[in-house]
């Protein structure tokens, strides 16, 4: 269904600058948008790429001139977009199915109210499972699982015995809960693998992304915070405890017995020893390599992790080394033009 822009405007909470009586079909990004469609400029700098685009019209941050093109000035940019995007996209809407007779779902087992199970699920014994959560296709919950209240669990991830989710959690397709821990004695030339006698504990509003893995503790819990989110491929090792709101990025792996503070952030590829802490707020760029403690509000970059401060400065003395190896090589050269010149008097000297 079509809109005119100040339609737009006024559903986006929005001020038109320009024509607002052009028609607008659609919202797309700058780089897909064609004729009919509204796009967005996030920040002043991007506004020259508009020319670029085939848009109609733009939603810009308050004050950010756009040329010709028509233009609603919003606070929030992504906040508006979005609600475009859903008026001209709806997301889709899954009807609740209940339990599938093709789930296969223990005797013992406990599902709450309002409680959606595809086929394809295997729920053991002992499981409970809270009010209007959903399994979706081909998950595997194994025996003495406890899946709370408005639990989301996407297509064939795996949980082990005993693993805890808590209210509101989401997890998604591939990720494997509870694993054993890659622990191993040494015994008579052989490696045998260590107690598994923990689980994993999600706290409440956790969100587990794709093929993301986290081991069960040794003897106890591994325990990812309230509102900790993590990305997809990323693997928790066991033993560890992950503080609240942390963000784990793609392809972060952690090792055993690591713990962190709350609301810290790791960019993607950060790998973390063993037994470390990571304090409160602690920021690790990409690809750092933690081998000690990280100090509460600390930012880290490089392999192994400094401080960012130390870093750039690593790395803008490492840019300069072929410049600096030009310069030594030259005075070496002097140097050596001067001492045949000093003649035999210096070397005898």
């Amino acid at each position: 269904m079509p809109y005119s822009l100040a339609d737009i405007a006024r559903l986006v909470d929005g001020a038109v600058v320009g024509d607002s009586h052009i028609t607008i079909r659609g919202a797309a990004t700058l780089r897909d948008a064609g004729p009919g469609d509204v796009t967005l400029i996030d920040t002043a700098d991007k506004a020259a790429r508009l020319g670029e685009s085939r848009a109609a019209a733009a939603i810009v941050p308050r004050g950010v001139a756009c040329g010709k093109l028509p233009t609603i000035e919003v606070d929030d940019i992504h906040h508006a977009f979005a609600r475009l995007i859903t008026l001209f996209r709806p997301p889709r809407k899954t009807a609740r199915i209940g339990v599938s007779s093709k789930a296969t779902i223990s005797a013992r087992a406990h599902l709450g109210h309002d409680v959606d199970v595809y086929a394809g699920v295997t729920i053991g014994d002992d499981v409970e499972i809270g009010d209007g959560a959903t399994i979706h296709a081909g998950v595997h919950v194994m025996a003495g699982c406890k899946i709370g209240a408005g639990v989301k669990i996407y297509p064939n991830a795996v949980l082990y015995e005993d693993t805890i989710v808590g209210p509101r959690s989401i997890i998604h397709a591939g990720a494997v809960l509870g694993a054993h821990g890659f622990g191993y004695k040494f015994v008579d030339g052989r490696h045998q693998l260590a107690s598994q006698f923990g689980w994993v504990e999600l706290e409440a509003d956790v969100e587990v992304g794709a093929g993301s893995t986290i081991d069960r503790g040794t003897y106890g819990p591994t325990v990812i915070g309230e509102g900790t989110k993590i990305d997809n491929l990323v693997m928790v090792a066991h033993n560890c405890r992950i503080g609240r709101h942390n963000m784990l990025c793609s392809q972060v792996g952690i090792a055993g017995s690591t713990t962190t503070g709350d609301y810290v952030v790791m960019a993607g590829q950060v790998g973390v020893r063993d037994h470390v802490h990571i304090g409160r707020g602690a920021v690790l760029g990409a690809m750092a390599g933690v081998t000690a403690d990280v100090p509460e509000g600390a930012h880290m970059l490089g392999a192994p992790a400094t401080p960012e401060r130390d870093q750039k400065l690593i790395q803008g003395t490492i840019a300069k080394l072929p410049e600096l190896r030009r310069q030594i090589k030259a005075l070496q050269a002097t140097v050596d033009r001067l001492e045949r010149g000093a003649g035999p008097e210096k070397h005898a000297a």
